[in-house]
């Protein structure tokens, strides 16, 4: 049997606490108790939430783990002496460390990620990355294995990161009953961005949030400024005006932030070529999308697809992905 615990301390999210669920449903899925599934934290008993409300908790030095998640607050705190010498000590006794959102301060703070590449939230990797420089700090992963390490981007993430770990434990199969189980639609890979471009258009008017409804349903199609000042039945000029106003950006470039958005998704979560994805998402060819990618990542597609589905994929036993070092079998 597989023994986790998580680790918490004063002010910890409640939301955390959503990753250990996926052990939980790991075991009703498999019809058995794969995972022993155990609450920590420095002295044990009572532990209050940022909410208020108290966690029953263990002692975090009783007994011998497989697995160890450290969780986080709404902002980074300074762990104490004790707690950082129980992360050290972990490193040598348990297989998996692992951080949810801001716990990779106190992964840093151990030393633990030094050298190694990790993530969390995305409003704190600029403070982890200045306060940690021997941190490879990737800013917009869900979640990244490094070696026995592994770490997730904010709260939400860590059931993802769970979900990794279960899929890497019992298989691809048993990982997407357990999410089923969880009724979560999509595990999302861990390559994948913590961004997305959805966020940034959020319009204020129905008018406006109908012509970029507009858009996101007909990618493929040219989508010129009289097509979606129609669909906001506005004429082109007043919508032009409008649509800059309330998303800070011209209906041209938000147009391609979602082409990009939409082929983004499909080089992470499928298998279809790139000329069918480019057609799809409405780029004219590959050579347009390559270079639209260049523009907003930095990064070629095929560069976008080897990171997610080389994250997401379980270790192997020998070998693993490059740049991501199997850990010891259980």
């Amino acid at each position: 049997m597989h023994r986790v615990g998580l680790v918490v301390s004063p002010g910890f999210l409640m939301l955390t606490l959503a990753a250990v669920s996926a052990f939980e449903f790991a075991n009703v899925a498999a019809g058995r108790a794969v995972y022993d599934v155990r609450l920590l934290s420095e002295t044990g008993g009572p532990v209050r939430s940022s909410l208020g409300a108290a966690l029953e908790t263990a002692p975090m030095e009783e007994g011998v783990y497989d697995t160890l998640l450290f969780g986080g607050g709404l902002r980074p705190f300074q762990p104490t002496p004790r707690l950082l010498a129980f992360v050290r000590r972990s490193m040598a006794s348990t297989r998996r460390v692992a951080s949810i959102c801001m716990g990779a301060f106190v992964l840093a703070e151990a030393g633990v990620l030094d050298g190694r590449r990790a993530t969390t939230h995305w409003a704190a990797a600029r403070d982890l990355q200045a306060r940690f420089p021997k941190v490879r700090v990737d800013a917009d992963r869900i979640f990244i294995v490094d070696g026995p390490v592994w770490t997730s981007a904010g709260a939400s993430a860590g059931i993802d990161l769970a979900l990794g770990m279960v899929e890497q434990d019992l298989g691809p199969e048993l990982c997407r009953a357990a999410a089923r189980r969880m009724v979560i639609y999509h595990r999302r890979a861990g390559g994948q961005s913590q961004h997305s471009a959805l966020l940034d258009l959020d319009a204020k008017s129905d008018r406006i949030q109908s012509a970029l409804d507009y858009a996101r349903r007909n990618l493929d199609k040219p989508l010129a400024v009289e097509d979606l000042a129609e669909a906001a039945h506005l004429s082109p000029r007043q919508f032009s005006r409008a649509f800059r106003a309330e998303t800070g950006q011209s209906p041209a470039k938000a147009v391609e932030t979602l082409r990009i958005e939409a082929a983004r998704l499909l080089m992470e979560q499928s298998s279809h070529p790139i000329e069918v994805i480019a057609a799809r998402t409405g780029f004219a060819d590959r050579e347009r999308m390559r270079r639209a990618f260049l523009r907003a990542f930095g990064q070629p597609p095929q560069a976008i697809r080897r990171t997610a589905h080389g994250a997401s994929a379980p270790a192997r036993r020998s070998g693993g992905q490059p740049g991501i070092t199997s850990p010891p079998p259980p």
